[in-house]
């Protein structure tokens, strides 16, 4: 509705997205370096976008993608076009950090998560820092709350919008909520 009846762009709600978790991380966990797991879907998007605005504010961001950047939708794509011009470190391997973003897996999640996302959920969920998801904690069903195989406990998680009925019903794995808002006309909902 709000891209098909108000003509907002993908574009413009990721970089929402993206610009209010890179504010979240920065009010909440007041990191020095971040580690951002990426997918390749509008979430990941979002991770991409929070990445470039953690860099220019001068934190240290190491970018690790779950999938082959051939297989990004455009939208994504041009944003991780803008790191690599940047110069953000892109690797095959996170990195340990003062905080991990996880951007890897939206609401779209069918499933149990497999391949280079299960295998990133399974580094953050290991690591000492906290963790920070966009929209809801990967592997998690957004409807049910039920916890896929596996799932990223998260510390907090910002969601977008709206918050998702699943996220009260998890509210162990996802940590303290924030909502964020992507300059959806009020009409919509």
């Amino acid at each position: 509705i709000a891209v098909e009846g108000f003509g907002l762009l993908l574009i413009q709600m990721m970089e929402n997205a993206g610009a209010r978790l890179a504010e979240l991380a920065v009010r909440r966990f007041r990191p020095a370096s971040v580690a951002v797991l990426c997918g390749r879907g509008g979430n990941g998007g979002g991770g991409l976008v929070a990445a470039r605005h953690l860099a220019n504010r001068g934190i240290g961001v190491g970018l690790t993608r779950a999938d082959d950047a051939d297989r990004l939708g455009e939208v994504p794509r041009h944003q991780l076009a803008i790191l690599e011009r940047m110069g953000v470190p892109i690797g095959s391997e996170p990195t340990d950090s003062d905080l991990v973003i996880e951007a890897l897996i939206g609401y779209s999640l069918r499933g149990d998560p497999r391949g280079g996302a299960a295998e990133l959920i399974r580094w953050a969920n290991t690591q000492r820092a906290p963790v920070c998801s966009l929209d809801l904690p990967s592997g998690l069903d957004a409807t049910t709350g039920t916890a896929g195989d596996p799932c990223v406990r998260a510390n907090a998680t910002l969601t977008l919008a709206l918050p998702k009925t699943g996220l009260v019903a998890a509210h162990e794995i996802v940590g303290e909520l924030y909502l964020a808002d992507l300059s959806i006309p009020p009409e919509v909902y």
